[in-house]
């Protein structure tokens, strides 16, 4: 069976400390996020990140032609090529692909993009954001049946051919609901889904499926957006998903054995 690990990309993710517990692996996809990479590229390049937040409460990156070359640039040219080479520092032989490889995951751009401004529900039509539609599982078989760890990040494609920016925990939901995975590891930079944001000691346990829609509300800022992921994995078929952190020794390990937060 296959494990889908996640690390997420924000400031304080340790990229080496889940490469380090990946070695010796050979049945793992790695998709990988890198918001806090973006948000330095941009303002090197004077493009500075800029966030919507859905009515819903859902906190995404804004996506226009501009920045969406930084996120091409700092993922797929950046996060994903130092991935590779920590793995292969670990004698771990992988492979980079984003979405646009070999067309792997194929969205939907989104029209007119709903996003709250001063109080106000607006539309934003410049977002080049999308609905990820499907996932190529054969293409990602084919290069682990190589011995080759996949290692998948944004953007993705439209059937139209046109590159659009996806986000990275709903891609690892949907690469880990098209292998038909075990288990879906969401690596973050706490210790898993919190009850009070501001006390670690706070986490969560264990979330049945029922429960997921419950504890929504207490999911504030992009825990949101793995809490959702971890919704749509499940009723993908996946029997477990756990958030748990990327900053402790032998975080994959320690996840599997349900340190952090496991729903299921």
């Amino acid at each position: 069976m296959t494990i889908v690990v996640k690390v997420g990309g924000a400031a304080g993710n340790s990229f080496d400390r889940v490469v380090s517990d990946l070695t010796g692996r050979r049945d793992v996809v790695l998709v990988h996020g890198g918001s806090d990479r973006v948000d330095q590229l941009g303002a090197a390049m004077q493009r500075p990140s800029e966030y919507l937040t859905s009515p819903s409460g859902v906190v995404s990156r804004r996506s226009d032609p501009a920045h969406l070359e930084v996120v091409v640039l700092a993922l797929a040219g950046g996060v994903q090529t130092d991935l590779v080479a920590s793995l292969a520092r670990h004698g771990v032989r992988a492979i980079g692909l984003s979405g646009v490889d070999g067309s792997l995951i194929r969205a939907k751009r989104k029209e007119g993009h709903r996003a709250v401004v001063d109080g106000r529900v607006v539309r934003v039509t410049d977002d080049r954001s999308g609905a990820i539609e499907r996932v190529d599982a054969d293409l990602l078989r084919a290069v682990l049946a190589l011995g080759l760890m996949p290692v998948v990040g944004p953007p993705a494609i439209t059937d139209d051919g046109e590159i659009v920016n996806v986000d990275a925990d709903r891609v690892a939901a949907r690469v880990a609901g098209a292998l038909g995975a075990e288990a879906l590891v969401l690596l973050t930079n706490v210790p898993g889904l919190l009850r009070d944001r501001s006390d670690p000691a706070s986490v969560i346990a264990h979330v049945a499926r029922s429960e997921v829609d419950h504890v929504l509300p207490v999911a504030e800022g992009r825990m949101r957006k793995k809490v959702l992921a971890a919704r749509e994995a499940l009723d993908a078929g996946v029997a477990r998903v756990v958030i748990a952190p990327s900053t402790v020794d032998a975080p994959v390990t320690g996840a599997l054995a349900g340190r952090g937060t496991v729903i299921q």
